[in-house]
Formats: C-alpha cells, sequence, structure tokens
C-alpha cells in the first residue's frame, strides 16, 4: 500500500527549454545557440554544481570564461534560469490534495541557482513536505543514495513511496531501489496511476 508520493521537479512539475537559455548566451557570446551545449557539457561543470560539488558563484565564473561571456553573477543568474515556463505541468490542486493526506516529498536533481529561483516563482512548491534536492544531499539521481534520501523523508519503506519521474534511466533506478515508480508523460496520466494507488481529494 502506496503511503507517500514523491515527485521529480523539472518536466514533470515545472516544464523548461533549455534552448531559451542557450538563445540567451548566443546574444552575448556570439556562439550558435545550438553550440552551447557543446561548449558546457566538457566542463563538467553542470555535474558538480548539481552534486554540491562546487558553489554557484564558481560556477559562474568558471562557465562563463569558458563561453566567454561578460555579466555580472545576478545577470547569468537571471540568463541560468530564464529556461522555466510559467505554467506548470500539474495542477496546485493536485499537490495540495495529496499532501492532505499523504506525505509528499520532491525529488530533484538541481542547483542552488535553479532552486532558488523556483522556490521564489512557484508557490505550489508549499505543498511539499520535504525537499530532496540533488546539491543538497551531494547525490544525484539515478544513484541509489538520493532515492534513499527520499524514502528516509517520506517515512516509509521504499515499496510504500510512489515516484514520478520524466526520465526513463531515473525512473529505473527508483525501480531498482525498490520504489514503485512510473515515467511521468502528462498530468491525465500521471492522475490515473495515481488513482490506481492512493485517494484523494
Amino acid at each position: 500500500m502506496i503511503k507517500a508520493v514523491i515527485f521529480d521537479l523539472g518536466r514533470v512539475i515545472v516544464p523548461f527549454d533549455f534552448r531559451r537559455g542557450y538563445a540567451r548566451i548566443e546574444a552575448l557570446t556570439g556562439i550558435p545557440a545550438d553550440e552551447v551545449p557543446g561548449r558546457i557539457r566538457p566542463t563538467g561543470l553542470v555535474e558538480r554544481l548539481e552534486s554540491g560539488q562546487i558553489e554557484p558563484r564558481d560556477f559562474v565564473k568558471q562557465l562563463s570564461a569558458a563561453l566567454n561571456l561578460n555579466c555580472t553573477y545576478e545577470e547569468f543568474c537571471e540568463i541560468w534560469s530564464s529556461i522555466f515556463l510559467p505554467e506548470t505541468l500539474v495542477s496546485e490542486e493536485l499537490l495540495r490534495g495529496i499532501a492532505n493526506r499523504y506525505p509528499l516529498v520532491l525529488l530533484s536533481n538541481t542547483n542552488a541557482i535553479h532552486f532558488d529561483m523556483i522556490r521564489a516563482n512557484y508557490p505550489l512548491l508549499r505543498h511539499f513536505h520535504s525537499l530532496v534536492l540533488s546539491h543538497e544531499v551531494g547525490a544525484m539521481k539515478p544513484s541509489p543514495v538520493i532515492y534513499g534520501k527520499a524514502v528516509e523523508a517520506a517515512g516509509c519503506r521504499p515499496d510504500e513511496c510512489f515516484f514520478t519521474d520524466d526520465i526513463p534511466e531515473y525512473v529505473e533506478g527508483a525501480r531498482r531501489y525498490g520504489i514503485d515508480a512510473v515515467q511521468f508523460q502528462s498530468a491525465p496520466q500521471i492522475e490515473g496511476e495515481l488513482r490506481k494507488r492512493i485517494t484523494w481529494g
């Protein structure tokens, strides 16, 4: 029996489009937007930021140097967070209904720059009882460490937790940990999956 619900954040609750940020970087550096990810990936800086291995200001300094990007820390953070879209993928009503009856946990590979912006702009996150964030716990999905932290936050056994994520690899990682996990495809689909397991409202 499911006793707790765990949600991923990006492309499950909050939609995002990296191309928005890449276009902003192109405008400032002249690097074509479709080449920007190829410049960022080899640095390994994003993974270090999201696993808590580098502080945000050091990340911004080093990535700006790699991209020949000349801007302030605050300007970089605004560009870096411009990927997020305003309309959420699931309703606040759904999260509120679940949270009224079950522990509700957020489990996300994220970073301090993004999450500060998200916390300020998406008030529906207040319905989560616990936040398990990769940069705070020092591990990223699909590491079993971060699933363990989420189960601990939920306060029950892995098989008593339901989890949804848009990335198949992360769903499989949760299943290997013993969690009942389903890939997120749409709000109606995940509501249907939830109704098979819990009741709320």
